[in-house]
């Protein structure tokens, strides 16, 4: 049975519907702890209801929502060991991720991630900058050509949507983001998977030490408001 026969599966419509709000989480145009109103949601997304609940019956089976007494169907927030944990995560799958490409990745790829970051230290800040950062990733993690890992990641990147936009809206995260990067491509053209994998936790590590910042402050200033 395929996926489009799975009836689990959001239909095409739903699909289109579902990946919509994803964007939108990654986005930040819902945050956590925003309700998923269907009717709402048709008006401002042109569909009707059917999609609507099929797309955020999806994003419930990702972990990306949860229903909660009285309010409904509720982006989720994530607590701060969550935040730690998911990180923790990303440093294992995806410095053993490095470490694979440093094997396992052709020329080719070696070179469209150079090309990549290259991009992305021309194009600063902004969701520019973020779309291309998910490529360099993504491209990275193909070129360690394991389908089970990448199936990890997947689930993973979806746990860290809830975080909302990308770091790289701060310039100071771009330029070192890229600087990052340079560190794990020397490592991967020099086919040091060690060094690849280490270079790889550092960059997760100094993302996970910005967003804790980022919701300390973001925490202090609620508090403040109150």
């Amino acid at each position: 049975m395929t996926i489009q026969d799975d009836p689990r599966q959001p239909g095409p419509q739903g699909n289109s519907t579902y990946q919509r709000l994803l964007d939108e989480v990654r986005e930040g145009t819902l945050l956590p702890g925003d309700r998923l109103r269907e009717i709402e949601l048709s008006e401002r997304l042109g569909v009707s209801r059917t999609p609507i609940r099929e797309a955020i019956r999806q994003l419930e089976a990702d972990g990306l929502v949860t229903h909660v007494p009285r309010l409904g169907a509720t982006v989720r927030s994530l607590d701060y060991a969550e935040v730690m944990e998911l990180y923790e995560m990303r440093a294992v799958l995806e410095g053993t991720a490095a470490r694979l490409a440093a094997r396992a990745a052709s020329d080719v790829e070696l070179d469209e991630l150079e090309v990549l970051n290259n991009r992305l230290a021309e194009a600063g800040t902004g969701p520019d900058a973020a779309r291309i950062n998910r490529i360099f990733h993504a491209t990275l993690l193909d070129a360690a050509k394991n389908r089970f890992l990448a199936k990890s990641m997947l689930s993973l990147h979806k746990a860290l949507l809830i975080l909302g936009p990308s770091q790289l809206l701060d310039s100071s995260r771009a330029e070192t983001a890229v600087t990052e990067h340079r560190r794990i491509m020397t490592a991967l053209k020099s086919r040091d998977g060690a060094a690849a994998e280490t270079e790889m936790r550092a960059h997760i590590q100094a993302a996970q030490s910005m967003r804790i910042r980022a919701l300390q402050e973001r925490d202090r200033t609620s508090d403040q408001s109150h």
